[in-house]
């Protein structure tokens, strides 16, 4: 069966968080639920891929799944005053935008500010 891959959705995060991810492992299955959270499927070899970056200035968590309808990622800069946790999730199918906020409570954030971009062919809706 076919998928109607009409609607792009992409949600672009920026947030301010207390408890910032710097558990490799911990990331991943926070990446796995999230997928499952929000109805889609990890590609064959998708990952979740996640590392510790430690390069000065920039040292962090940074992760990458991809899902059958494109990718969702993930950066935590947990060096930063405040921490802070840059992500995006991308699809060619419509998800439920909420649930996606809601996961970032485990991180416990206390400024978030995002961005939609929805587009159909030929329209594009932008809200920030």
């Amino acid at each position: 069966e076919s998928i109607n891959m009409v609607d792009h959705q992409h949600l672009i995060i920026r947030a301010n968080v207390e408890n910032p991810f710097v558990n490799v492992n911990l990331t991943k299955e926070w990446l796995k639920r999230l997928v499952k959270e929000i109805g889609m499927k990890i590609c064959k070899t998708g990952g979740p891929h996640v590392d510790y970056v430690e390069e000065e200035g920039n040292c962090g968590i940074a992760g990458v799944v991809m899902i059958e309808t494109s990718h969702i990622s993930i950066h935590c800069w947990d060096k930063e005053t405040p921490p802070l946790v840059q992500m995006d999730v991308y699809s060619c199918l419509k998800f439920d935008i909420s649930k996606v906020i809601s996961f970032l409570e485990e991180m416990k954030p206390f400024n978030i500010n995002f961005s939609v971009i929805v587009s159909y062919p030929f329209i594009t809706k932008f809200w920030i």
